[in-house]
Protein backbone atom coordinates (compact mmCIF):
# COMPACT_ATOMS: atom_id res chain seq x y z
CA UNK A 1 0.00 0.00 0.00
CA UNK A 2 1.08 3.72 -0.65
CA UNK A 3 1.78 5.00 2.53
CA UNK A 4 0.55 8.46 2.35
CA UNK A 5 1.16 9.71 5.62
CA UNK A 6 0.17 13.45 5.64
CA UNK A 7 -0.28 16.84 8.15
CA UNK A 8 -3.15 18.87 7.47
CA UNK A 9 -3.09 21.89 8.69
CA UNK A 10 -6.71 22.84 9.72
CA UNK A 11 -7.83 26.31 9.95
CA UNK A 12 -9.87 28.03 12.84
CA UNK A 13 -13.50 29.10 12.80
CA UNK A 14 -14.56 32.29 14.72
CA UNK A 15 -12.48 31.21 17.96
CA UNK A 16 -9.59 33.04 19.16
CA UNK A 17 -6.73 31.04 20.24
CA UNK A 18 -8.79 27.79 19.67
CA UNK A 19 -6.27 24.50 19.72
CA UNK A 20 -6.07 23.36 16.55
CA UNK A 21 -5.80 19.40 15.94
CA UNK A 22 -3.70 17.85 13.24
CA UNK A 23 -4.16 14.61 11.50
CA UNK A 24 -1.78 12.55 11.07
CA UNK A 25 -2.08 8.91 9.66
CA UNK A 26 0.50 6.82 11.08
CA UNK A 27 -1.39 3.32 9.85
CA UNK A 28 -3.67 1.86 7.46
CA UNK A 29 -5.04 -1.31 5.89
CA UNK A 30 -3.08 -3.50 3.87
CA UNK A 31 -6.13 -4.19 1.85
CA UNK A 32 -7.28 -0.45 1.32
CA UNK A 33 -9.02 -0.42 -1.52
CA UNK A 34 -7.01 2.18 -4.30
CA UNK A 35 -9.02 5.57 -5.46
CA UNK A 36 -8.60 8.60 -7.41
CA UNK A 37 -10.41 11.55 -5.55
CA UNK A 38 -9.59 13.94 -9.25
CA UNK A 39 -9.77 17.66 -7.71
CA UNK A 40 -13.17 19.36 -8.05
CA UNK A 41 -13.05 21.28 -11.48
CA UNK A 42 -13.75 25.31 -10.66
CA UNK A 43 -14.60 26.41 -14.14
CA UNK A 44 -15.81 29.93 -12.85
CA UNK A 45 -15.55 29.91 -9.20
CA UNK A 46 -12.66 30.24 -6.64
CA UNK A 47 -14.16 28.50 -3.49
CA UNK A 48 -13.29 29.20 -0.48
CA UNK A 49 -13.01 25.29 0.47
CA UNK A 50 -11.02 22.55 -2.01
CA UNK A 51 -13.89 19.64 -2.22
CA UNK A 52 -11.98 17.20 -3.84
CA UNK A 53 -8.86 16.99 -0.85
CA UNK A 54 -11.57 17.36 1.86
CA UNK A 55 -13.11 14.04 0.37
CA UNK A 56 -9.34 12.52 -0.43
CA UNK A 57 -8.56 13.22 3.41
CA UNK A 58 -11.63 12.28 4.37
CA UNK A 59 -11.40 8.67 2.97
CA UNK A 60 -7.65 8.03 3.76
CA UNK A 61 -8.28 8.99 7.26
CA UNK A 62 -10.79 6.05 8.01
CA UNK A 63 -8.08 3.81 6.42
CA UNK A 64 -10.28 1.76 4.33
CA UNK A 65 -8.96 3.54 1.19
CA UNK A 66 -6.26 4.29 -0.64
CA UNK A 67 -6.07 7.90 -2.46
CA UNK A 68 -3.95 8.25 -5.76
CA UNK A 69 -1.78 10.99 -5.04
CA UNK A 70 -3.11 13.82 -7.28
CA UNK A 71 0.65 14.07 -9.06
CA UNK A 72 0.36 11.23 -9.83
CA UNK A 73 -3.15 11.40 -12.22
CA UNK A 74 -2.97 10.92 -15.81
CA UNK A 75 -5.94 12.67 -16.77
CA UNK A 76 -8.31 15.04 -14.41
CA UNK A 77 -11.84 14.18 -15.69
CA UNK A 78 -14.61 16.41 -14.00
CA UNK A 79 -17.82 14.19 -15.40
CA UNK A 80 -18.13 11.31 -17.17
CA UNK A 81 -18.10 12.83 -20.62
CA UNK A 82 -14.16 13.49 -20.36
CA UNK A 83 -13.16 10.14 -18.27
CA UNK A 84 -10.31 7.97 -19.78
CA UNK A 85 -10.75 4.79 -18.41
CA UNK A 86 -8.08 3.36 -19.19
CA UNK A 87 -5.62 6.10 -17.36
CA UNK A 88 -7.29 4.91 -14.51
CA UNK A 89 -6.88 1.11 -15.42
CA UNK A 90 -3.30 1.70 -15.33
CA UNK A 91 -2.94 3.25 -12.35
CA UNK A 92 -4.44 0.20 -10.54
CA UNK A 93 -7.50 2.58 -9.42
CA UNK A 94 -10.97 0.78 -8.75
CA UNK A 95 -12.90 3.87 -8.18
CA UNK A 96 -12.87 7.61 -9.12
CA UNK A 97 -14.51 10.44 -7.67
CA UNK A 98 -14.85 13.57 -9.87
CA UNK A 99 -16.97 16.67 -9.64
CA UNK A 100 -17.48 20.59 -9.89
CA UNK A 101 -18.10 23.40 -8.47
CA UNK A 102 -20.09 26.61 -9.89
CA UNK A 103 -21.04 29.84 -8.39
CA UNK A 104 -24.65 30.38 -8.39
CA UNK A 105 -24.70 33.57 -6.38
CA UNK A 106 -22.70 35.75 -4.51
CA UNK A 107 -21.43 33.07 -1.71
CA UNK A 108 -23.61 30.58 -3.02
CA UNK A 109 -22.13 27.52 -5.26
CA UNK A 110 -23.67 24.43 -6.92
CA UNK A 111 -21.38 21.34 -6.32
CA UNK A 112 -21.80 18.06 -8.43
CA UNK A 113 -19.86 14.73 -8.33
CA UNK A 114 -20.03 11.40 -9.35
CA UNK A 115 -18.25 7.95 -8.23
CA UNK A 116 -17.45 5.91 -11.19
CA UNK A 117 -16.47 2.13 -10.88
CA UNK A 118 -13.22 2.01 -13.19
CA UNK A 119 -13.83 -1.93 -14.14
CA UNK A 120 -17.32 -1.60 -15.56
CA UNK A 121 -16.62 2.10 -16.74
CA UNK A 122 -19.75 3.31 -15.02
CA UNK A 123 -21.11 5.86 -12.47
CA UNK A 124 -22.79 3.88 -9.49
CA UNK A 125 -23.19 7.42 -7.56
CA UNK A 126 -24.38 10.73 -7.85
CA UNK A 127 -25.43 14.11 -6.38
CA UNK A 128 -25.78 17.91 -6.39
CA UNK A 129 -25.36 20.04 -3.38
CA UNK A 130 -26.03 23.64 -3.16
CA UNK A 131 -24.14 25.08 -0.21
CA UNK A 132 -23.11 28.96 0.73
CA UNK A 133 -19.79 29.41 1.07
CA UNK A 134 -19.59 28.49 4.69
CA UNK A 135 -21.27 25.15 3.65
CA UNK A 136 -18.73 23.90 1.09
CA UNK A 137 -16.55 21.81 3.90
CA UNK A 138 -20.47 20.18 5.21
CA UNK A 139 -20.72 19.09 1.31
CA UNK A 140 -17.42 17.69 1.15
CA UNK A 141 -17.90 15.56 4.51
CA UNK A 142 -21.72 14.64 3.18
CA UNK A 143 -19.80 13.15 -0.23
CA UNK A 144 -17.49 11.20 1.87
CA UNK A 145 -20.13 10.05 3.84
CA UNK A 146 -21.70 8.55 1.04
CA UNK A 147 -19.24 6.94 -0.79
CA UNK A 148 -17.82 5.83 2.43
CA UNK A 149 -21.86 3.77 2.77
CA UNK A 150 -21.51 3.02 -0.92
CA UNK A 151 -18.59 1.16 -0.82
CA UNK A 152 -18.55 -0.22 2.54
CA UNK A 153 -22.04 -0.75 3.58
CA UNK A 154 -21.38 1.12 6.50
CA UNK A 155 -22.56 4.61 7.25
CA UNK A 156 -19.90 7.29 7.56
CA UNK A 157 -18.94 9.24 10.15
CA UNK A 158 -17.17 12.37 8.33
CA UNK A 159 -19.88 14.74 9.56
CA UNK A 160 -19.73 14.65 12.99
CA UNK A 161 -17.76 15.93 15.54
CA UNK A 162 -15.29 15.60 18.54
CA UNK A 163 -15.44 17.03 21.56
CA UNK A 164 -12.77 17.51 23.88
CA UNK A 165 -10.78 18.91 26.81
CA UNK A 166 -7.74 21.06 26.26
CA UNK A 167 -4.73 22.65 28.72
CA UNK A 168 -2.29 25.33 28.05
CA UNK A 169 -0.71 26.03 31.18
CA UNK A 170 0.67 29.74 29.56
CA UNK A 171 -2.87 30.80 29.15
CA UNK A 172 -4.62 32.73 31.62
CA UNK A 173 -7.62 30.32 31.44
CA UNK A 174 -5.65 27.34 30.75
CA UNK A 175 -9.05 24.41 30.68
CA UNK A 176 -10.69 24.63 27.18
CA UNK A 177 -13.85 22.57 26.33
CA UNK A 178 -13.78 22.38 22.59
CA UNK A 179 -15.52 20.57 19.99
CA UNK A 180 -14.44 20.32 16.00
CA UNK A 181 -15.27 18.47 13.03
CA UNK A 182 -13.97 15.02 12.74
CA UNK A 183 -10.85 16.03 10.85
CA UNK A 184 -10.44 18.53 13.58
CA UNK A 185 -11.29 21.46 11.87
CA UNK A 186 -13.40 24.47 12.23
CA UNK A 187 -12.98 24.27 16.48
CA UNK A 188 -15.03 26.01 18.63
CA UNK A 189 -14.92 26.51 22.18
CA UNK A 190 -17.25 26.13 24.16
CA UNK A 191 -15.95 27.06 27.68
CA UNK A 192 -12.91 28.78 29.14
CA UNK A 193 -12.21 27.97 32.86
CA UNK A 194 -9.61 28.34 35.21
CA UNK A 195 -10.23 25.56 36.67
CA UNK A 196 -10.33 21.68 35.59
CA UNK A 197 -12.74 20.63 32.95
CA UNK A 198 -13.95 16.44 32.60
CA UNK A 199 -15.73 13.87 31.20
CA UNK A 200 -17.90 15.60 28.46
CA UNK A 201 -20.30 14.02 26.92
CA UNK A 202 -22.86 14.51 24.25
CA UNK A 203 -26.61 14.41 23.90
CA UNK A 204 -27.98 12.20 21.25
CA UNK A 205 -29.22 14.62 19.17
CA UNK A 206 -26.15 16.49 19.54
CA UNK A 207 -27.25 19.99 20.09
CA UNK A 208 -26.21 19.88 23.72
CA UNK A 209 -23.23 18.84 25.62
CA UNK A 210 -22.83 17.96 29.41
CA UNK A 211 -19.70 18.13 31.99
CA UNK A 212 -18.51 18.44 34.94
CA UNK A 213 -16.60 21.75 35.55
CA UNK A 214 -14.66 22.53 39.30
CA UNK A 215 -15.26 26.63 38.86
CA UNK A 216 -17.64 27.07 42.01
CA UNK A 217 -14.40 27.62 43.98
CA UNK A 218 -12.77 24.27 43.25
CA UNK A 219 -15.87 22.39 43.68
CA UNK A 220 -17.39 19.60 41.41
CA UNK A 221 -20.42 20.66 39.71
CA UNK A 222 -22.48 18.67 36.90
CA UNK A 223 -23.29 21.28 33.67
CA UNK A 224 -25.50 21.31 31.07
CA UNK A 225 -24.73 23.53 27.91
CA UNK A 226 -26.39 24.21 24.48
CA UNK A 227 -24.27 24.41 21.52
CA UNK A 228 -26.42 26.84 19.58
CA UNK A 229 -27.85 29.35 22.27
CA UNK A 230 -24.37 29.25 24.70
CA UNK A 231 -26.78 28.88 27.67
CA UNK A 232 -25.90 26.83 30.45
CA UNK A 233 -27.25 25.28 33.65
CA UNK A 234 -25.93 23.49 36.83
CA UNK A 235 -28.16 20.31 37.21
CA UNK A 236 -26.06 18.42 39.98
CA UNK A 237 -23.96 20.26 42.52
CA UNK A 238 -24.11 17.80 45.91
CA UNK A 239 -21.63 17.77 48.77
CA UNK A 240 -18.76 15.79 47.60
CA UNK A 241 -18.44 14.04 44.17
CA UNK A 242 -20.37 14.90 41.12
CA UNK A 243 -19.31 13.55 38.29
CA UNK A 244 -19.57 11.26 34.97
CA UNK A 245 -22.44 12.25 32.96
CA UNK A 246 -23.92 10.20 30.70
CA UNK A 247 -26.90 10.67 28.54
CA UNK A 248 -29.60 8.67 28.36
CA UNK A 249 -30.69 7.37 24.75
CA UNK A 250 -34.01 9.58 24.43
CA UNK A 251 -31.84 12.52 26.17
CA UNK A 252 -34.37 13.06 29.28
CA UNK A 253 -32.04 11.54 31.97
CA UNK A 254 -28.38 11.60 32.52
CA UNK A 255 -26.67 9.07 34.50
CA UNK A 256 -23.98 10.18 37.17
CA UNK A 257 -21.58 9.54 40.13
CA UNK A 258 -22.54 10.96 43.57
CA UNK A 259 -21.18 10.66 46.49
CA UNK A 260 -23.92 12.18 48.61
CA UNK A 261 -24.17 9.74 50.51
CA UNK A 262 -20.86 8.82 51.51
CA UNK A 263 -20.06 6.59 49.21
CA UNK A 264 -19.63 6.97 44.94
CA UNK A 265 -22.80 5.68 43.54
CA UNK A 266 -24.63 5.63 40.04
CA UNK A 267 -27.78 7.46 40.45
CA UNK A 268 -30.06 9.13 37.45
CA UNK A 269 -31.13 12.62 37.10
CA UNK A 270 -33.83 13.70 34.96
CA UNK A 271 -33.07 16.48 33.52
CA UNK A 272 -36.63 18.06 33.11
CA UNK A 273 -37.66 17.99 36.68
CA UNK A 274 -34.70 17.47 38.75
CA UNK A 275 -35.65 13.98 40.45
CA UNK A 276 -32.92 12.15 41.76
CA UNK A 277 -32.85 8.39 41.65
CA UNK A 278 -30.37 6.12 43.07
CA UNK A 279 -29.12 2.88 40.94
CA UNK A 280 -26.42 1.30 42.65
CA UNK A 281 -26.08 0.82 46.72
CA UNK A 282 -22.38 -1.02 47.45
CA UNK A 283 -19.72 -0.35 49.70
CA UNK A 284 -17.20 -0.54 46.32
CA UNK A 285 -16.96 3.07 44.42
CA UNK A 286 -19.27 2.50 41.23
CA UNK A 287 -18.68 5.12 38.44
CA UNK A 288 -18.04 6.10 35.24
CA UNK A 289 -21.57 4.89 33.63
CA UNK A 290 -22.06 4.68 30.07
CA UNK A 291 -25.84 3.62 28.58
CA UNK A 292 -26.45 0.71 26.26
CA UNK A 293 -28.24 1.61 23.27
CA UNK A 294 -31.97 -0.09 24.40
CA UNK A 295 -31.65 2.23 27.35
CA UNK A 296 -32.35 -0.75 29.63
CA UNK A 297 -29.70 -0.89 31.15
CA UNK A 298 -25.98 1.20 31.66
CA UNK A 299 -21.91 0.02 32.57
CA UNK A 300 -20.41 0.76 35.07
CA UNK A 301 -16.85 0.64 36.26
CA UNK A 302 -16.62 -1.02 40.36
CA UNK A 303 -14.08 -2.43 42.59
CA UNK A 304 -16.94 -4.17 44.31
CA UNK A 305 -14.83 -7.56 43.57
CA UNK A 306 -11.31 -5.90 44.72
CA UNK A 307 -9.99 -4.41 41.38
CA UNK A 308 -11.79 -2.15 38.93
CA UNK A 309 -14.19 -3.91 36.84
CA UNK A 310 -17.10 -3.20 34.11
CA UNK A 311 -20.60 -4.29 35.40
CA UNK A 312 -24.02 -4.18 34.26
CA UNK A 313 -27.12 -2.96 35.52
CA UNK A 314 -30.90 -3.06 34.28
CA UNK A 315 -32.12 0.24 35.61
CA UNK A 316 -35.37 -0.98 35.88
CA UNK A 317 -34.92 -4.02 38.37
CA UNK A 318 -31.35 -3.38 39.69
CA UNK A 319 -30.27 -6.33 38.66
CA UNK A 320 -26.41 -6.39 38.53
CA UNK A 321 -24.10 -8.69 36.92
CA UNK A 322 -20.32 -8.59 36.04
CA UNK A 323 -18.96 -8.13 32.56
CA UNK A 324 -15.10 -8.16 32.65
CA UNK A 325 -13.11 -10.86 33.75
CA UNK A 326 -10.25 -10.46 31.75
CA UNK A 327 -7.02 -8.97 33.92
CA UNK A 328 -7.27 -6.84 37.07
CA UNK A 329 -8.37 -3.43 35.60
CA UNK A 330 -10.73 -2.70 33.52
CA UNK A 331 -12.89 0.69 33.52
CA UNK A 332 -14.25 3.44 31.36
CA UNK A 333 -16.45 1.18 29.08
CA UNK A 334 -17.98 2.83 25.93
CA UNK A 335 -20.40 0.61 23.52
CA UNK A 336 -20.61 0.38 19.84
CA UNK A 337 -24.56 1.88 18.64
CA UNK A 338 -26.13 -1.64 18.03
CA UNK A 339 -24.82 -2.77 21.41
CA UNK A 340 -22.28 -6.17 20.64
CA UNK A 341 -19.13 -4.23 21.18
CA UNK A 342 -17.74 -2.84 24.07
CA UNK A 343 -14.66 -0.65 24.27
CA UNK A 344 -12.09 -0.07 27.65
CA UNK A 345 -9.07 0.54 29.10
CA UNK A 346 -7.77 -2.64 30.17
CA UNK A 347 -4.45 -2.78 32.01
CA UNK A 348 -1.53 -5.46 31.45
CA UNK A 349 1.82 -4.95 33.05
CA UNK A 350 1.36 -1.76 34.74
CA UNK A 351 0.22 -0.22 30.84
CA UNK A 352 -3.04 0.92 29.76
CA UNK A 353 -4.60 0.20 27.05
CA UNK A 354 -7.76 0.12 24.93
CA UNK A 355 -9.60 -3.02 24.44
CA UNK A 356 -12.39 -4.44 22.57
CA UNK A 357 -14.91 -6.87 23.54
CA UNK A 358 -17.06 -8.96 21.58
CA UNK A 359 -20.28 -9.16 23.98
CA UNK A 360 -21.92 -11.68 21.70
CA UNK A 361 -18.82 -14.14 21.40
CA UNK A 362 -17.27 -13.04 24.42
CA UNK A 363 -13.91 -12.68 22.48
CA UNK A 364 -11.38 -9.94 23.77
CA UNK A 365 -8.40 -7.82 21.90
CA UNK A 366 -6.22 -4.98 22.80
CA UNK A 367 -6.01 -2.96 19.58
CA UNK A 368 -3.61 -0.32 20.79
CA UNK A 369 0.04 -0.06 21.87
CA UNK A 370 0.46 2.90 23.39
CA UNK A 371 1.19 2.86 27.36
CA UNK A 372 -0.78 5.17 29.05
CA UNK A 373 -4.55 5.29 27.38
CA UNK A 374 -8.05 6.54 28.92
CA UNK A 375 -11.09 8.04 27.76
CA UNK A 376 -12.20 5.43 24.83
CA UNK A 377 -14.92 6.90 22.81
CA UNK A 378 -16.86 4.86 19.93
CA UNK A 379 -17.85 6.51 16.22
CA UNK A 380 -21.34 6.58 15.94
CA UNK A 381 -20.94 4.07 13.15
CA UNK A 382 -18.98 1.97 15.45
CA UNK A 383 -15.67 1.71 13.05
CA UNK A 384 -12.99 3.92 15.09
CA UNK A 385 -12.25 4.53 18.31
CA UNK A 386 -11.07 7.81 19.78
CA UNK A 387 -8.86 8.05 22.99
CA UNK A 388 -6.26 9.94 24.99
CA UNK A 389 -2.89 9.40 25.40
CA UNK A 390 0.74 10.48 26.60
CA UNK A 391 3.33 11.04 24.20
CA UNK A 392 6.55 12.84 25.55
CA UNK A 393 4.78 13.55 28.63
CA UNK A 394 1.75 15.28 27.08
CA UNK A 395 -1.68 14.44 26.57
CA UNK A 396 -2.42 13.52 22.75
CA UNK A 397 -5.75 12.49 21.31
CA UNK A 398 -5.22 8.76 18.74
CA UNK A 399 -8.01 6.93 16.98
CA UNK A 400 -7.40 3.46 16.11
CA UNK A 401 -10.32 0.98 14.50
CA UNK A 402 -12.38 -1.55 15.76
CA UNK A 403 -9.71 -4.18 14.67
CA UNK A 404 -6.64 -2.57 15.55
CA UNK A 405 -5.01 -2.14 11.40
CA UNK A 406 -6.00 1.52 11.26
CA UNK A 407 -4.31 4.42 13.37
CA UNK A 408 -4.56 7.71 13.87
CA UNK A 409 -2.92 11.36 15.75
CA UNK A 410 -4.37 14.22 16.89
CA UNK A 411 -2.32 16.34 18.62
CA UNK A 412 -2.81 19.92 19.19
CA UNK A 413 -0.41 22.16 18.33
CA UNK A 414 -1.34 24.54 21.34
CA UNK A 415 -1.48 22.47 24.79
CA UNK A 416 -2.40 19.09 25.88
CA UNK A 417 -5.37 17.23 24.87
CA UNK A 418 -7.62 14.84 26.61
CA UNK A 419 -10.96 13.66 27.10
CA UNK A 420 -12.64 12.92 23.84
CA UNK A 421 -15.87 11.96 22.92
CA UNK A 422 -17.34 11.07 19.56
CA UNK A 423 -20.30 13.02 18.83
CA UNK A 424 -23.33 11.09 17.22
CA UNK A 425 -24.82 11.53 13.77
CA UNK A 426 -25.91 14.97 13.13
Amino acid sequence: MRVLVGILLLWLCNVLHASELEIQVTQGRDDALPIAVVPFGTPDSDPPEDIGAIVAADLHRSGQFDPLPPEDLLSRPHGQEDMIWRDFRVLGTDYVVAGRVETTGEGQYRVRYGLYDVPRQEKVLSQTYEPSGKGLRDVAHAISDRIYEHLTGVPGAFSTRILYVTKNIDLERPYRLQYADADGARVQTILRSREPIMSASWSPNGKRVAYVSFEDEGMPGIYVHDLATAERRRVSSYPGINGAPAWSPDGDRLAITLSRDGNPEIYLLELGSGELTRLTDHYGIDTEPRWMPDGESLLFTSNRAGGPQIYEINVNTGNTRRVTFEGSYNARADVTPDGRFMVFVHRIDGDFHVAVKDLERGTFDVVTSTELDESPSVAPNGSMIIYATQEGGEGILKAVSMDGQVKVELPSREGEVREPAWSPFL
